[in-house]
């Protein structure tokens, strides 16, 4: 028994003998490093050119995969009960722009299609993201079409109006059926506008006034796709929405408690403001308090709220970096810490002044900076051991670094064009990924699952992912004060310092239960020398929590 360790053997010979060299030029794809400083977990991503997505453990192992008859457009995500819900391009023709999708679909683990529902006409088009809500419903975001006339009416300036403009907005989708859903909740970026151009028109006032509205001649592009808004997530605790608006270089929080009604105007919900916008920050210059130098911005994706580790509450974009104020073009992990109360309300801006914070909390960025450029798309989010998984979504590679910003995990998507290249490719096109996540072991998904690794997807592969074992291994569980040491040698777990009150159970890679006890003393002693070779999980339950630990048996 041995904690996992995990890394490919090129990386190990690179590690440790100097005529190595060659043998790692020929890792081109797949899992480039695997160390025992990253989080042990499964990745989920679906690269843009493919109708497949892949479910990978840390050596690039295929866990599972789903097919589907389009390509995605663009985000998909892994549901605790183990179905896959994803968004598909449907081939609209009025909205044609990055992004584009159109409709989402959910399969169950094994891949059947358990629900399917459109949104995609020549009036409005789901794009980019989606979000899985507690209550089942998703919230998706979508275009509406308004006309050159509808805009200028609302104060756009003629000269930057298209002949066709397209607001985003928010719907949220309760499941009905196989192929049908209903439309619970809405909320219009439309009905939230301000502009100072024409006094004659609506929605006319001073901008700097009202940094709660959103400023319709800003950017002053002549685009169709005027805000861009590439990615939901959703908060829990607060009932508030989390927007990256790509073209106003801006993260916004929006009130969900309201009603469609309330979400419309300016008053209601728990926040007493209706739809208008609770927070924003990244670019104060859209709301007439900023200057070049308070932008921190530049064409971000995945706006997050984080909710594992040290920094839980905090905010996360990918920030694409494209065009800063230095005259670079550059990418980094931003993580900001906004002023908000427990109850979820946020510090109001000072007359004149931009929203609080007014630098990051933490940033991750390449040395040099010239290393690590992603122009769009991409993704980060935080992982429980305060390590970051970070999707370069124009390179189609994934890397994890640690707080202070070592590489621990590197990954290049073998998918190009559609299909798996092979091993040793260096001219890879095609692989681009919109984002990637990692899932924990004890997530709910694979519960009962048979987790077996299958082959790489790489073609041709002659990397092997080896286990280093160590004579013991000591795994803590934050939950109270218990550890976890395998003996390799041995040949057993033992629990330490455990809570009479606590149960430990053990399931293979099927579901199966291999052992379960009560801890009746300090120290648990479980033998494993009968069990077979395989993956396991070790769970330890108390009256406050439950902790999983995967474990490997050779």
């Amino acid at each position: 028994m041995n904690r996992l360790i995990i890394v490919l053997s090129v990386v190990f010979v690179l590690s440790f003998c100097s005529n190595a060299t060659s043998v790692a030029q020929t890792q081109t794809v797949g899992t480039l490093l695997n160390s025992s400083a990253s989080f042990d977990g499964y990745t989920l991503f679906a690269p843009i050119s493919s109708r497949t997505t892949y479910l990978i453990d840390n050596c690039g192992q295929a866990i599972n995969q789903w097919e589907a008859t389009d390509r995605p457009a663009l985000s998909a995500y892994l549901l605790e009960d183990g179905s896959l819900l994803r968004t598909q391009q449907s081939g609209n023709t009025t909205f044609v722009s990055g992004g584009s999708g159109g409709s989402i679909q959910r399969f169950d683990w094994n891949g059947n299609l358990v629900w399917e529902y459109s949104l995609s006409s020549t009036t409005e088009c789901q794009h980019h993201d989606i979000e899985f809500l507690p209550n089942g419903n998703v919230l998706m975001v979508a275009w509406e079409s308004k006309t050159n006339q509808q805009v200028i009416a609302e104060g756009r300036n003629p000269a930057i109006a298209p002949a066709s403009f397209w607001p985003d907005k928010i719907v949220e989708v309760e499941p009905t059926g196989l192929n049908t859903g209903t439309i619970v909740w809405e909320w219009h970026a439309w009905d939230h506008i301000i502009q100072n151009f024409d006094a004659t028109k609506n929605n006319y006032g001073v901008v700097e006034d009202h940094p709660e509205l959103i400023n319709i001649n800003y950017p002053t592009s002549s685009i169709s796709d005027w805000l861009h808004v590439n990615s939901v997530d959703y908060n829990p605790e607060f009932d508030q929405i989390l927007l990256s608006v790509h073209n106003t270089d801006e993260l916004w929080i929006i009130d969900h408690s309201t009603t469609t009604a309330e979400a419309a105007s300016h008053s209601g919900g728990t926040y007493g403001k209706g739809g208008d916008l609770l927070y924003r920050w990244g670019n104060p210059i859209v709301y007439g308090r900023g200057d070049a130098q308070s932008q921190y911005f530049y064409v971000q994706h995945d706006a997050r709220w984080i909710t594992e580790g040290d920094d839980a509450g905090k905010l996360m974009v990918f920030n694409n970096g494209q065009n800063r104020v230095s005259g670079l073009s550059y990418s980094s992990i931003d993580v900001i810490d906004p002023p908000v109360d427990a109850f979820g309300v946020y510090t109001p801006p000072v007359a004149g002044q931009s929203f609080l914070p007014t630098g990051l909390f933490w940033t991750y960025q390449s040395n040099p900076t010239s290393d690590f450029y992603a122009s769009n798309i991409s993704g980060a989010h935080r992982l429980p051991n305060n390590n970051t998984l970070i999707c370069d979504g124009r390179a189609g590679r994934f890397f994890e670094v640690d707080v202070a910003g070592s590489v621990v995990w590197d990954y290049k998507s073998p998918i190009g064009n559609g299909a798996p290249v092979a091993q040793g490719t260096t001219q890879l096109t095609g692989n681009s990924v919109f984002r990637c996540t990692r899932y924990a072991p004890d997530f709910a998904a694979f519960t009962g699952r048979d987790l077996t690794p299958g082959s790489v997807i790489e073609l041709n592969s002659t990397a092997v992912c080896n286990l280093f074992p160590e004579t013991t291994a000591v795994i803590a569980i934050e939950a109270d004060n218990m550890k976890v040491v395998s003996d390799y040698a041995a040949e057993t777990v033992s629990i330490i310092n455990g809570t009479l009150r606590s149960t430990v159970d053990v399931f293979d890679s099927f579901g199966r239960l291999m052992h379960s006890s009560r801890i009746n003393s300090d120290r648990q002693l479980i033998q494993t020398a009968s069990w077979p070779s395989g993956i396991y999980l070790l769970s330890v339950q108390t009256e406050n929590s439950r902790s999983v630990t995967k474990l490997i048996v050779n």
